[in-house]
């Protein structure tokens, strides 16, 4: 247990490119209740998952800063283009103030290794993802024999981000993103974007029952836990702690949008600008 790190009373920072991020914080808020929360949307650049690996590690490092600025015992990296791109400069940036850093990837592999029988798994994910190749990376590191298929679908996001109802044109796009995995006989699916638990059932239909689809949320909310119970930063809180909400862009756009995300009322969102 560390005795010169972050004070317990501070929240949980999590950040993504916009409202993705949420379906993450979701599984925080009913896993760990009894935190408070800060949520960063980088809305004013979405999406990541279109931009260099330069820029999105200037992204991550820019993020990181601004949050621990403002004060965080712990931050979550909810966007895995960003983590794919960011996590060492974030880590570097939050280890001086003794904070840890959780992203979505790692965790997502390891249970997609952990469940898959076959060891054919897919990978769903955003270009900028699929090209730096994280998901291989983290997968090839659990021990023992996949086979992967990665599927990059460059306008899935900006789709979902969009909203409802889809169009029949939308229905085939997803459908189309599903076939090589289904070509494959992938029986395990990562879903390498926050945007896509939003369209869960959709892809399951696409994809067949049979096909076990993973998600960051819940295996992130499990690695925050860890951490806050290893390093004694549990909150002393005794009812539900808050949460608030932060935007680089339209903030009643972002509160609109965001609460479908999130399944829950956003309440006020501030609006800041972060420069490049």
């Amino acid at each position: 247990m560390h005795t010169d790190g972050p004070d317990p009373a501070l929240p949980i920072a999590v950040f993504d490119s916009g409202v993705g991020g949420l379906t993450v914080l979701h599984e925080c808020l009913v896993s760990l209740p009894e935190e408070d929360y800060v949520y960063l949307g980088d809305d004013a650049r979405f999406p990541y998952g279109a931009r260099s690996a330069e820029d999105l590690s200037e992204c991550v490092r820019r993020n990181t800063a601004f949050l621990l600025d403002r004060g965080a015992k712990l931050i979550v990296i909810a966007c895995n283009s960003a983590a794919g791109a960011g996590i060492e400069p974030a880590r570097e940036l939050a280890a001086a103030g003794g904070v840890e850093v959780v992203a979505v990837i790692e965790p997502e592999a390891e249970i997609a290794a952990a469940i898959t029988e076959s060891g054919r798994v897919g990978v769903l994910a955003t270009p900028a993802t699929v090209a730096g190749g994280a998901y291989l990376r983290a997968l090839g590191r659990q021990h023992r024999e996949l086979t992967v298929t990665q599927v990059a679908a460059p306008d899935l996001a900006a789709i979902i981000q969009r909203g409802f109802p889809f169009s029949e044109a939308v229905v085939e796009t997803v459908r189309s993103y599903c076939a090589p995995l289904k070509r494959a006989r992938v029986d395990t699916v990562i879903l390498g974007c926050t945007h896509y638990p939003l369209v869960r059932p959709m892809l399951q239909r696409f994809l067949g029952r049979e096909v076990r689809l993973v998600t960051a949320g819940h295996a992130v909310a499990a690695g925050a836990q860890r951490i806050l119970e290893a390093e004694g930063l549990e909150s002393s809180n005794e009812k539900e702690g808050e949460y608030r909400f932060i935007c680089t862009g339209d903030a009643a756009a972002f509160r609109e949008l965001g609460t479908r995300f999130l399944q829950m009322p956003l309440g006020e969102v501030e609006r800041v600008e972060l420069a490049d």
